[in-house]
Parts: C-alpha cells; sequence; structure tokens
C-alpha cells in the first residue's frame, strides 16, 4: 500500500524508542556472570574487503551452568541497553536479570551510533544498516568469535530496535525466535503527537536527536503510574537516534511490511495504553487476542504469531511497575517454541 509523502514523514517521527497465557519461569538462586564486549560488525551485509569498521558494545550475561541459547536485546531510539538493565532501580525492570534466572544467556547492545558502540556520521546510519551491524553481532555469538558461542539464538527488540529486529531476521534468517516488543503496524494518529514533539537536536552531536528535558514521562510511560525514580533513570540514560534509522524502519517495518518475511516463531508483546502505536486508527491493544488479530495478516503462517499485552502501560514496557509480566512472558514462550 502508497503512502502520502506527508504520512511517511510523519510515521517515521513516530519511531523514537522506537495476551497469550504463558507460564512463569523459575527463578535461580544464583548471579549470572557478565562480561562487556565490543564486537567488530558493519554497517553494510558484506563488509567491503571483510572489514568490520564499526564496533557493536554489549553486555552478555551467562547464568550458572552455561546456557546453549542466547537473547540478544535490542534497545530503541534514545535508548540504550539499560533500558534492558536500568541502573539503580530494583529487579523489576531488569529484562536482563529474569532472562538469565530463566536459564538463558543475554547480550544487551547498543546500538550503532548510541552508548558505547561507535559513533560514524549520522548520515550513515538506517535501520537496514542497524540490521546488518546486529547480524555480524549475531554470527559473532554463533561462532564464539566474541566470547562463548551459543546454539540457539532469539532476537529480542523494543520500538525501534524491534524494526532493526524485524528487518535482521527477515533478511538472514539466523534466529530460531523472535520478540518483538513496542511495534505494531499502524501508528496512532490520535495520541503520538507528543512523542514526535519530544524530539530534539543532541549537541554536541550533529546530526543525531535525542528527548528534549522533562520529555521522557510524556513521550514513553504516559498514561502509566508516574514514578519519580524511574523517570529520572529514564533521563539520565538517555540516548542518541538518527534520523536515517526511522525512516526505512517505516519503509520495511510497516509500509511493506517487512515481517511477512521472518520465517521463526514470533511473540508480539505491547502495552495496552501505549500512545504510538495503539488506540483508535491504530493497534488494538486492549487484549492479547485483540492484538494477534490486528497484527496476525503481517506476518508469515510460519511465524505462529504469539501476543502478550501489559495492562495499563505506555511505550516502554520494561520500565512499567508490572514488567515481571512481561518477563514472565518473554521467557515463557521462549521454553516452549526454543528452549534452553
Amino acid at each position: 500500500m502508497r503512502l502520502p509523502l506527508r504520512r511517511l514523514i510523519a510515521a517515521a517521527a513516530t519511531l523514537l524508542c522506537v495476551g497469550t497465557v504463558l507460564t512463569p519461569a523459575q527463578a535461580s538462586a544464583a548471579e549470572a556472570t557478565c562480561q562487556d564486549l565490543n564486537i567488530p560488525v558493519s554497517l553494510a551485509a558484506t563488509p567491503l574487503l571483510g572489514i568490520k569498521d564499526q564496533t557493536m558494545y554489549g553486555r552478555l550475561c551467562v547464568p550458572p551452568g552455561g546456557s546453549h541459547t542466547l537473547q540478544v536485546l535490542v534497545p530503541g531510539g534514545t535508548y540504550n541497553s539499560s533500558y534492558y538493565d536500568p541502573p539503580g532501580l530494583s529487579e523489576t525492570h531488569s529484562f536482563r536479570k529474569a532472562v538469565n534466572d530463566a536459564g538463558y544467556a543475554s547480550l544487551a547492545v547498543d546500538r550503532v551510533g548510541s552508548g558505547r558502540s561507535s559513533k560514524p556520521l549520522s548520515a550513515l546510519l538506517s535501520a537496514s544498516a542497524q540490521a546488518n551491524a546486529v547480524h555480524h553481532a549475531i554470527q559473532a555469538m554463533r561462532t564464539g568469535t566474541s566470547g562463548p558461542g551459543f546454539d540457539k539464538i532469539v532476537l529480542v527488540g523494543h520500538s525501534l530496535g524491534s524494526a532493526t529486529t524485524i528487518i535482521e531476521a527477515g533478511t538472514f534468517h539466523d534466529v530460531d525466535g523472535v520478540v518483538i516488543t513496542g511495534f505494531t503496524h499502524r501508528i496512532a494518529p490520535l495520541t503520538v503527537v507528543p512523542t514526535v514533539a519530544s524530539l530534539t537536536p543532541a549537541l554536541p552531536n550533529p546530526g543525531y536527536l535525542t528527548t528534549a528535558p522533562g520529555m521522557r514521562y510524556t513521550a514513553f510511560h504516559h498514561p502509566g503510574p508516574f514514578d519519580q525514580q524511574v523517570i529520572d533513570v529514564d533521563e539520565a540514560t538517555k540516548d542518541l537516534i538518527a534520523p536515517g534509522e526511522m525512516v526505512d524502519a517505516v519503509v520495511l517495518g510497516v509500509v511493506l511490511p517487512y515481517s511477512r518475511q521472518i520465517s521463526a516463531p514470533v511473540l508480539l508483546a505491547m502495552g495496552e495504553r501505549d500512545g504510538v502505536f495503539c488506540g483508535p486508527l491504530a493497534s488494538d491493544c486492549s487484549s492479547a487476542e485483540s492484538l494477534r488479530q490486528s497484527e496476525a495478516g503481517y506476518y508469515s503462517p510460519a511465524a505462529n504469531l504469539r501476543t502478550f499485552v501489559l495492562p495499563g502501560y505506555g511505550h516502554s514496557i520494561n520500565l512499567a511497575p508490572n514488567a515481571p509480566l512481561l518477563h514472565d512472558a518473554v521467557t515463557g514462550w521462549t521454553n516452549e517454541t526454543v528452549g534452553r
């Protein structure tokens, strides 16, 4: 379906961070062992002369006894890897710890251009380029060239990171499962304005964007419960996004949609009150079944789409007070479809 240019640009600007009942995972008393990795990657699918000229930072955490399955966690726009394990907040908000406690290894990455990853010219970045970089990181983790090797990989994305995840999985078919959070194929035109309005140039990083001070709750958490500590941490750890990432995220992730190319099982998780993608004229996130009906046509039968809705929260659902419900949904689905 073709979209007018104005609508396409408006939709691109929304991608800033850019229930099926599942069995809760059993927790582990012992802590995972974590290490920092700097993984050589490229923004091209096939690097020129084989040279991987960028670096993708990742925090690798492996549960006691190890694991054959790794979850690669890709954050959204204006977020970095700390989204999955926010510093200074309770374990309620640690997606990373929940994954490790369930017996899975995790690699929370910084998208190229954010966090501790390389920061090239913003004009070089797109969602497709990010997908290529994530692909190189996945291959490194499969082969063990950047640490221990893993037999199975689940690719997890949030918002813009979900668009990158869709492109990676649909292009390379190198993962055993896909978890999409904070992303559907319909933009919410009646409620997305505060999120769009939060963007501002990220000085002194020419060409990059971030959110204006004091806009995190309005942009990503409203109308969920307001928690000052959560918002302070979100503000303190906010990061960058390149405009080009949003454009082809919409073209490939929404307009085509590229998600039909995914051949691995897919779990889609949304906040019930997500103002970017849910509501009138957008996706129906009122229940897991209504969400599945809204989105099923955008995925192939091979995806065997499963859905989950987190009650009462907005866009950044890992920072919700009831985030453990999300964690249980993801780890339970992984137990059923991929395994340790």
